[in-house]
This record gives C-alpha cells, sequence and structure tokens, in this order.
C-alpha cells in the first residue's frame, strides 16, 4: 500500500538545510575554478560547457545523431555512445530562449544537482531520518513501518548526506553540461519512489534514466528487485497494488532498451550494435581485470606507485562502504542499485581515469558516513566536511585545467 507523504512544502522546508550547504558547497567550488583558470589564462564557463563530454552533448542537440570521428589508429568515436535526454532538453531550453546548446546544458546541470541534491535528502531522510535507533531497518522493516515516525534527528542524516555527496572530490562534475547531475536526480527519485511504494513514479523515473546513461540498467535492477521480493510478501494486497508493481516492471527498462534497440537499428548491427559503438570508444566491460592491470602497473615505477597505491586504496573503501551498506541492512532497493553502479564502474575496460566520475550516481554508499557525522557533535562534522569542501574545491579546480577530460 502506498503510504501518504507530507504536503510539498513541509518537505522542501525539511530540505532546505541540505539545499543551502549543497548550494554553498558548489558555489565555493565554482569560484574556486574561476580563480584558478583564470591565472592559467583559461575560461572557467567553457571548461564546464564547451569540452570533453558536453562538446558530443551539444553537438548531438544541434545535428541530430550521425556525427563520428575517425582517429589515426582506427578508432572510430560515434556520437551514438550517448544517451539522448539531456541532448534533448539542451534543444528543447535553447529552442525557447536565448541560450546555447552548451549554456542550456550548464542550466540543466544546475537544475538537475538541485533535484538530485534534494532526492539524495529525501531518500536518506526516509531510511534513517525517523529511526529512533539510527540504524538502518532491512526492506522488509522498512515498508512495515507507519508513516512518518521521525526521530530526534531531524533530517540531519540527509543532510550529511548532500553534503557529503557535494564535496566528493570529483563534485565538480555536478555543474558541467555533463549527464551525471541529470541521471542522479532521476536515479535519486527513482529510489525515493520504490521506498515509498510509487511503483507507476519509480518505472517512468527509471525509463527517463535509461535515457540518460547507460548505467540506468542499475536503476532496472533494484525496481525489479524491489518489487520481485515485494510480491510473496505482499499477497494479500489489492489486486491494483499488484498491478501497479507489474506496470513498473515493464516500464523500468523501456528508455535503456529503447536506445540501444534503436542504436542497432541505425547501425544495422542489432541488439549488440550499440557495444560496437562501445567498442569503438575502446569502452567495455570485463570484470575489472583491464583496471586491475592498470592499477597494478602503476606500483612498478616511483613515483607512479603513489598512484597505484591511491587507486587501490580507493576502490577497497568503495568496497568497504558497500559493505558497511550490507550489515547496516540498507533497504534492497538501495543496495542493488549501488552494488550495479559500483561493478559497471569499476568493471569498465578503459577510462580508467573517468573511474571517479562514473561512481558519482552510487550516493548510497555515503550513506555511512552520513551517518556517522549525524551521531557526531555538529562542530565537529561541519569543520571535517567544511575541510574536505576547501580540498574538493582546488582539487576539482587543478582537475579540470588539466589535459586529459574528467
Amino acid at each position: 500500500m502506498t503510504r501518504m507523504a507530507p504536503a510539498l512544502p513541509g518537505v522542501l522546508r525539511r530540505a532546505a538545510p541540505a539545499l543551502l550547504g549543497y548550494a554553498a558547497v558548489r558555489t565555493l567550488g565554482l569560484l574556486v575554478l574561476v580563480l584558478w583558470s583564470a591565472a592559467h589564462d583559461k575560461s572557467a564557463y567553457t571548461l564546464l560547457t564547451a569540452r570533453w563530454d558536453a562538446l558530443w552533448y551539444a553537438g548531438i542537440a544541434e545535428r541530430g545523431y550521425g556525427h563520428e570521428v575517425r582517429l589515426p589508429n582506427g578508432d572510430v568515436h560515434s556520437d551514438l555512445a550517448f544517451f539522448p535526454l539531456l541532448p534533448w532538453l539542451e534543444r528543447v531550453l535553447a529552442s525557447v530562449g536565448p541560450l546555447s546548446y552548451a549554456d542550456a546544458g550548464f542550466v540543466v546541470s544546475l537544475v538537475a544537482s538541485l533535484a538530485a541534491a534534494w532526492g539524495i535528502f529525501a531518500v536518506a531522510d526516509h531510511v534513517y531520518g525517523r529511526r529512533e535507533e539510527g540504524l538502518a531497518h532491512s526492506w522488509e522493516e522498512e515498508r512495515a513501518r507507519p508513516w512518518p515516525r521521525r526521530d530526534a534527528g531531524g533530517g540531519r542524516v540527509g543532510v550529511w548526506a548532500v553534503l557529503l555527496w557535494a564535496v566528493l572530490p570529483v563534485g565538480i562534475v555536478q555543474s558541467m553540461a555533463y549527464s551525471e547531475s541529470l541521471f542522479t536526480a532521476l536515479a535519486a527519485w527513482t529510489l525515493y519512489a520504490v521506498l515509498t511504494g510509487r511503483w507507476v513514479t519509480a518505472g517512468v523515473l527509471a525509463s527517463l534514466a535509461g535515457l540518460t546513461r547507460p548505467v540506468g540498467l542499475a536503476l532496472v535492477a533494484a525496481v525489479w528487485g524491489a518489487a520481485l521480493v515485494s510480491f510473496p510478501r505482499d499477497r494479500g494486497a489489492p489486486p491494483a497494488d499488484g498491478a501497479r508493481r507489474v506496470l513498473a516492471l515493464l516500464l523500468a527498462p523501456l528508455g535503456t532498451a529503447g536506445y540501444v534497440l534503436w542504436v542497432g537499428h541505425r547501425t544495422g548491427r542489432g541488439p549488440l550494435g550499440y557495444l560496437d559503438v562501445q567498442a569503438g570508444w575502446r569502452n567495455g566491460f570485463d570484470g575489472g581485470y583491464a583496471f586491475a592491470r592498470f592499477a597494478v602497473g602503476k606500483l612498478t615505477s616511483f613515483p607512479s606507485a603513489l598512484a597505484g597505491l591511491g587507486l587501490i586504496i580507493g576502490v577497497a573503501a568503495v568496497l568497504g562502504l558497500y559493505a558497511v551498506g550490507v550489515r547496516q541492512r540498507q533497504p534492497l532497493v538501495l543496495l542493488v542499485y549501488s552494488g550495479v553502479v559500483t561493478a559497471l564502474a569499476l568493471g569498465a575496460s578503459s577510462y580508467f581515469g573517468s573511474k571517479p566520475r562514473l561512481l558519482l550516481p552510487a550516493f548510497p554508499l555515503l550513506l555511512p558516513f552520513a551517518l556517522a557525522l549525524a551521531r557526531s557533535r555538529p562542530a565537529r562534522s561541519a569543520l571535517v566536511v567544511g575541510g574536505v569542501a576547501v580540498a574538493s574545491a582546488l582539487y576539482g579546480a587543478s582537475w579540470l585545467n588539466g589535459s586529459g577530460p574528467p
């Protein structure tokens, strides 16, 4: 049964501290980027809107699909590798106002990043903010609890979850004309819809996320897993409730499947045509074998050994956070989602420098940290997150002013 949620103004007031904190962190990151770029005779706005993937999205918005670049080594970089929702939105915004396609992409990312922050708060607050003991309940316990029990936490876990997402070292990507913010917004609200029993909404949002990035498969798996587990538990539920879950199962994969099948038809290579397109970018999935070789290879010389060691520690930290989420009995839908996002990011066979960005949507991994910060003294938590925010802003500015794509 779908539980009633609080009225929208009340929900927004509860999320306001998280959104204001998020805006402050992102403003700091952008200000540092502007100053750093100016010191290196570069345009911060160009770095955010007209380089790397942002150029591909703007190009699709302007002329549609069909552009490709043939490299001297024979590789073919086709714009079919990029999913269509972001360029569609860029085209719509550019058509109704004075914005360029690049400007429109920047606006979409700014709005989507706030929507993502709100969605992350909603998920974290729903899972942790109504817990008297502060420990994550299982999926079954979560669904059985009456709505809306609240504890003394007052949304603190949700606020810290949003701030942690904002201060990630690659957080500057949230302000770029990339699709990460848009996807994370759709993902967070999909997960929230599942947690609150809004199955049709979850299916629609998951389908839209599937039109945004290939990792939309993680949401399909999450919606399917949660829905299938819920059927035997809610055997006595009204037939209409079961019908909504079935509809969610049907809707969730439509975005991903539709685009992949369209690419296969356009290329004449059938259902696997999208994999051929990715192969042209030397991208694929090998379970992490190539990434492991890359990391271990860094250990063979100095100073690259420090980078290799950092990679190994980073991967161990990500896997450790997932294990903590399992021990804290996060809801099944979150575990499936973050598990698949992590597997796809770490198992990709190329673009090793982009892996932190590919993990950006896996925000449930941050919930154990958010819970720890909420339990700590507010001043101490604020000092820790504030220091990380400064370091993240400096790192993001340096990163974008480098030679390679994020």
